[in-house]
């Protein structure tokens, strides 16, 4: 490595550079946590693949996504965190290597949804008010109830900006007001229209109410405490086109929780994660169970933005004896348990962050048997839990 310890640099990507430079024989003294936990022969092998992957080692910086290892033919990210005395205290290297995004959203992801939704309204809108007779009406009236259909099914509404939201759904009041006009429209001759409607509504209804339907299969053993309280909006939930977490086994019952606001929302003025109502809620333990992972110093993301990170961040893993429970991106400094500990189902494990693989402040939570992830079940939580539902927890 050319220069071990680049000027200007952030502690982490300093440390890291100078542990990658040294001698594996002073690795114990650089990093002895790491070297601990890991395993001399675990993290030689570790190092040196990457080292192929980069061809050696010549810098470590800092980037929007994270720190950045590079070498004369390729680079790798990677997260560091170094200790007051100078040492490497934890260590993660992603495996693929890196190429930085061409370009980076300038929008919130949430007006991805809410942007052609409105659109969509309001050439509704106009459709049915202009509409010249009731079966055109109608075909109209069902491509409407497919559009509210996907926005409230597959966009998650309440992650919308307030303003934006409250517009389109005034827009669809407009659009059903429009319904005094049938009595003097005749009633045409526009069946095919209204069969295209009524198959684009089918199309997408049926697949929302097959993911909110869904179950894996595979219960639990018992249903766990709900480990917030207040309202909680389902984010991430159900079968796998309503739930990214479905394509990996282990958190395929995963669940995505979001605090609702005063007005109905998941935010409040500004853009810090101290501006969403689910940051420093407490959560508490779904279940009696061992901790057998507790990490409390994943620093928190920028809201709309991921680092590189340990996908779970700041969290508490649990052992009922029977399944693992995972309780992820808790707030830095929050967790009250360690390794170990021996915890009772209601007592406080933590804060709601916004630590690890995470655009903004929530708590991700799910339940595994022998890798595989298990439909979560929670006492006075009645039905199906999907993306779109709102839970209201009591104390």
């Amino acid at each position: 490595m050319r220069d071990p310890m680049p000027g200007g640099q952030p502690p982490e990507a300093r440390v890291l550079a100078r542990f990658l430079a040294a001698d594996p024989e002073h690795w114990p003294r650089l990093a002895p946590r790491v070297t601990e936990a890991v395993g001399m022969a675990t993290l030689e092998r570790i190092v040196h693949a990457t080292a192929a992957r980069t061809g050696g080692f010549d810098a470590v910086t800092d980037s929007p996504d994270g720190l950045i290892v590079s070498g004369s033919t390729g680079r790798v990210r990677a997260w560091a965190q170094a200790g007051p005395d100078g040492e490497l205290t934890a260590l993660r290297i992603e495996g693929a290597p890196y190429t930085p995004p061409r370009h980076r959203p300038r929008l919130p992801a949430s007006l991805t949804w809410a942007v052609p939704a409105g659109l969509v309204v309001l050439w509704n809108v106009v459709a049915l008010w202009t509409a010249a007779d009731r079966l055109a009406w109608a075909g109209d009236l069902a491509v409407l109830a497919a559009c509210w259909v996907v926005v409230e099914g597959w966009g998650a509404p309440v992650m919308h900006p307030r303003p934006l939201r409250r517009t389109v759904e005034a827009g669809a009041v407009v659009a059903l007001v429009s319904a005094w006009r049938l009595p003097g429209l005749p009633t045409g001759h526009g069946v095919l229209r209204l069969a295209v409607g009524a198959l684009v509504l089918a199309a997408v209804g049926w697949p929302v109410g097959a993911g909110r339907l869904h179950r894996w299969r595979a219960p639990l053993s018992r249903p766990l405490l709900f480990p917030l309280e207040g309202s909680w909006y389902v984010v991430q939930g159900g079968g796998r086109l309503l739930n990214h977490h479905g394509r990996v086994p282990e958190q395929r019952g995963a669940l995505d929780l979001v605090a609702l606001g005063r007005y109905g929302t998941r935010t409040r003025r500004g853009r810090e994660p101290t501006a969403y109502a689910a940051y420093g809620r407490p959560v508490r333990s779904p279940c009696d169970g061992t901790v057998i992972s507790a990490v409390d110093t994943v620093r928190d993301q920028n809201p709309g933005e991921i680092r590189y990170q340990p996908p779970y961040g700041n969290h508490v893993f649990l052992d009922t004896g029977r399944e693992i429970v995972k309780l992820a991106h808790l707030r830095p400094g929050s967790v009250t348990v360690a390794e170990g500990d021996t915890v009772r189902a209601g007592r406080l494990l933590g804060e709601v962050g916004n630590s690890g693989n995470t655009t903004e402040p929530h708590l991700h939570i799910h339940a595994e048997r022998d890798g595989v992830g298990l439909d979560l079940e929670f006492t006075g939580v009645p039905g199906r839990l999907y993306r779109g539902r709102t839970i209201r927890a009591r104390s």
